[in-house]
């Protein structure tokens, strides 16, 4: 099992998502806990009631809203009675036992998973601490579930695939709006809140991996000057198709407008982990030099590092994105510094720029994935050996140093002869 937490300020939102799903014969509402009435019985303003009639007994506390995602392997099958004993068990666990929460069976995956929305203002008015509770309280409890229920575990390798980030596949989309926006909500879902990046671009060079992308139009259009933005499937060409989707009718709500906030955030957050970026760099071109740039490329992947390479419409190849799977920082070739921009990357790999054009295809090949799982699966053996000597070296105390120690002291200025007068 899965536990994703997602905590909010707005109860509202959490359950007009739910009730859509339900709508549009994607879900189903399975129990309310601690209501006054059954699910079946409430409208959707009555469970609203139940919730903002304890919100505002504390209207300080603006992060009310629990919103939690249980995920099972496709080869369990879980009756709905199941299904409800295991939520009602999870959220006694980590101390919501006590609040009223719905529990809302979803099928618009291909694994069985259930969403769980509750409040964490408690009815004298005080609240419960969700600081951390996905690394805490709901650890505990999801392993403790896995064993009293008989759940394959989250560090399974078989629950770890099945839960695979993949590229949307194009074709095998139906045609119209509810199934490309699944389709692209359940890459945004992963790729918003756990990737660091600092611009729309960065953030596209992600979705990009994925077949996605979010698109603000041309400048003259209605989109760009009301500060909009679209989220849109690619094919494997990068082409744009099928039905845009308005960023607001999402349940993350990734605007433009909330997404600059995250931009702000994110510089702060991915500026620890460019060391590790330049010295896997460095590291792949001193290992193999002189071996071109797809075997750069090839060696960053095994790495969890997808390079990203921008190209106009000849193929000349005018700048370059890597994305790190394992720190999720997104950083432009720039940022690093000059001897990882495009230009210096291409001189350093001894390739021209007409020398290569790669594909999108070629990009997709072999993409690393996000941490979805609880624990980290091995690496290989046969890259074991190479990905020790990298750690080594990138949490080495003091970073490689090739100027001589003895061209580094300063040289002693002349010492000036004064006219005595």
């Amino acid at each position: 099992m899965v536990a994703r937490i997602n905590t909010g300020k707005s109860i509202r939102k959490a359950l007009n998502y739910n009730e859509k799903k339900v709508q549009e014969g994607q879900a189903e509402i399975l129990s309310a806990h601690n209501f006054l009435k059954d699910a079946g019985q409430m409208n959707f303003y009555e469970k609203l009631a139940t919730f903002e009639k304890l919100t505002s007994l504390n209207e300080r506390t603006t992060t009310n809203t629990l919103h939690v995602s249980l995920n099972f392997d496709p080869s369990e099958k879980l009756e709905n009675e199941k299904l409800i004993m295991v939520a009602d068990s999870y959220m006694k666990r980590i101390g919501f036992g006590d609040q009223p929460y719905l529990i809302c069976r979803h099928f618009d995956t291909g694994h069985p998973h259930i969403h769980i929305i509750s409040t964490n203002i408690q009815r004298d008015g005080s609240r419960i601490s969700m600081h951390n509770m996905g690394r805490n309280q709901s650890e505990v409890a999801r392993k403790e579930i896995e064993i009293e229920f008989g759940l394959i575990k989250a560090e399974s390798k078989k629950l770890a695939e099945s839960l695979r980030l993949t590229p949307i596949n194009a074709q095998k989309i139906n045609p119209g709006k509810r199934a490309t926006k699944a389709a692209i909500s359940n890459i945004l879902g992963i790729v918003i809140p756990q990737y660091k990046y600092s611009s729309l671009p960065e953030l596209n060079a992600v979705l990009k991996l994925y077949n996605v992308t979010a698109d603000r139009c041309g400048e003259d259009s209605h989109t760009y000057k009301h500060n909009g933005l679209l989220y849109r499937v690619l094919d494997e060409k990068g082409n744009k198709i099928g039905t845009p989707i308005k960023a607001s009718l999402f349940y993350l709500k990734p605007t433009l407008n909330n997404l600059e906030k995250r931009f702000v955030e994110n510089e702060k957050q991915k500026q620890p982990h460019d060391k590790r970026l330049r010295t896997a760099i460095d590291y792949a071109l001193l290992k193999k030099h002189g071996a071109g740039l797809q075997q750069l490329i090839d060696d960053l992947n095994k790495e969890r590092i997808s390079v990203l390479l921008r190209q106009n419409k000849e193929g000349i190849i005018y700048g370059i994105t890597y994305v790190d799977h394992q720190s999720k920082c997104v950083f432009n070739g720039s940022d690093l510094g000059k001897p990882y921009s495009a230009k210096m990357i291409l001189e350093r790999t001894g390739t021209t720029e007409g020398k290569i054009a790669a594909s999108l295809a070629d990009e997709k090949k072999n993409i690393p994935q996000p941490e979805i799982s609880l624990k980290e699966s091995p690496a290989p053996q046969s890259q074991s050996n190479e990905s020790n000597l990298l750690e080594i070296i990138i949490s080495a105390d003091k970073t490689l140093d090739y100027v001589p120690y003895q061209l580094k002291k300063k040289r002693k200025g002349r010492k000036r002869k004064h006219l005595k007068l």
